[in-house]
């Protein structure tokens, strides 16, 4: 066989191995050790027969359970507060006037599908290209870059129509 059937042979299935990953990750964050992961394990409270078979909320598939740690609400007890008052429902009423005004323009229902949507075609479009990296390779920063805002720039604009950054150091 010769040389460029062989090369051509190698391309062909580098191609074809390319496109077999359908849901390419972004990041690659490796799992060192062989163990579990010891911070996503929070042992529950202890059992205790209740003084009412009947008062007992019902099940929550996915939900809460009654032995479930609390951290939060934990120590806002042990610390005189209430703890009832971070297990609010909906948007709280202090912050009723930031969302107000936050959704003045109007809100896009569903926005979370479509962003969802959205980071899916991005990671597919790269994930296409990206098949020839070798080595380390952030490929979310990599996918993403075209998108982010600079900060600097952004600084020197507003500086240059006049706005006053209250964050920003004073002109020199």
């Amino acid at each position: 066989m010769s040389l460029s059937r062989v090369l051509m042979v190698i391309l062909m299935l580098g191609l074809v191995a390319a496109c077999g990953n359908k849901d390419k990750k972004l990041r690659r964050i490796p799992k060192t050790g062989d163990g579990p992961d010891e911070f996503t394990i929070i042992p529950g409270k202890p059992l205790q027969a209740p003084e009412s078979y009947s008062a007992l909320p019902t099940p929550t598939p996915g939900g809460s359970n009654l032995t479930d740690q609390n951290p939060l609400a934990d120590s806002a007890a042990a610390l005189g507060g209430n703890a009832a008052a971070l297990a609010t429902a909906g948007i709280p009423a202090t912050d009723a006037g930031l969302v107000r005004h936050a959704s003045r323009y109007g809100v896009t229902p569903g926005i979370r599908q479509t962003l969802s949507n959205e980071d899916a075609q991005v990671r597919r479009r790269h994930g296409r290209v990206n098949i020839f990296n070798i080595g380390p390779v952030d490929d979310y920063t990599n996918a993403y870059k075209r998108q982010w805002l600079d900060g600097d720039a952004e600084f020197r604009r507003l500086r240059r129509a006049g706005i006053t950054v209250p964050s920003a150091p004073p002109e020199e």
